[in-house]
């Protein structure tokens, strides 16, 4: 008589996450996800671009944007949609990282970590969110680069590790310029069901979305490791600090300009990923 054999925990866990990402709800929390990241972006855009013409208004981060939602009439409904939504977004991140695909498609070991890592981040700026609706400051001291930074500097191997996050920004910036470049994303997409003139500009919007925030990636990478080799903590920037280094070059408004049209862009793509992604 043939034995059988039980499952291990880790074979009934994978059993379980399969099951969920093939459900409705996975479908749903992932595509309103791509929601509340386009809105994200696209709040952080209008701002850098109202700073880049008008030389007025305030260049802000993931959290601004958060606490730009929550001013608002409605403001805060219409932070929980959002902290629904970004929670959603870092499930979504996070079970493709752990299963290495979704009912649709499947990841690469590269896409598997940087998914780890967009989720882990994606699920930050969901707790700030519901901080914000609670009552409670989502921004605190260790929120700021520089402060983060220089907590780090007490760690032991604290320098290695600030230079270490700033070699993978700087990975995750080379890996969206050529993503966006090469116009990968596409792949990533059911084009067939676009129309010819909707896939133009799908992939117009993509391609400079994804280059802007190479970009600003970029920045955040390169000032990490230059408070990882000067010792220096004041030297990290977080989004907003890059897109001020942006401001402060030489023909800096038309260059933030430029890039905050980027980010909008990539608000527009990321919104039209609520329908086509493949998930």
């Amino acid at each position: 008589m043939a034995r059988t054999v039980g499952s291990t925990p880790v074979q009934a866990a994978r059993g379980t996450g399969d099951a969920f990402v093939r459900s409705t709800a996975f479908a749903v929390l992932s595509r309103v996800g791509f929601v509340a990241r386009g809105l994200i972006y696209g709040i952080i855009g209008l701002f850098a671009f109202e700073v880049a013409v008008s030389d007025a208004g305030k260049l802000t981060n993931q959290q601004g944007a958060l606490k730009t939602v929550a001013n608002q009439s409605f403001g805060e409904f219409l932070l929980l949609l959002l902290a629904i939504g970004l929670g959603g977004y870092a499930i979504w991140r996070l079970f493709r990282a752990a299963l290495g695909h979704g009912p649709e498609d499947a990841d690469s070991m590269l896409e598997r970590l940087g998914g780890l890592g967009s989720g882990l981040v994606y699920g930050g700026l969901c707790i700030a969110s519901v901080k914000l609706l609670t009552g409670s400051s989502a921004a605190g001291p260790s929120s700021k680069p520089d402060q983060t930074a220089a907590g780090v500097f007490d760690w032991p191997a604290g320098r290695w590790l600030v230079g270490l996050a700033g070699v993978v920004m700087l990975g995750v910036a080379t890996y969206q310029f050529v993503k966006g470049v090469r116009q990968k994303f596409l792949e990533e997409l059911k084009t067939e069901q676009m129309s010819v003139g909707l896939e133009r500009w799908v992939t117009f919007i993509g391609t400079i979305g994804h280059v802007a925030r190479a970009v600003v990636f970029g920045l955040v990478g390169w000032f990490l490791l230059k408070a990882a080799y000067e010792f220096d903590a004041r030297e990290a920037v977080g989004l907003d600090g890059a897109l001020t280094k942006i401001l402060r070059a030489e023909y800096g408004p038309w260059l933030l300009g430029f890039v905050a049209a980027g980010l909008i862009a990539f608000a527009v793509y990321s919104i039209s990923e609520a329908r086509y992604r493949r998930i």
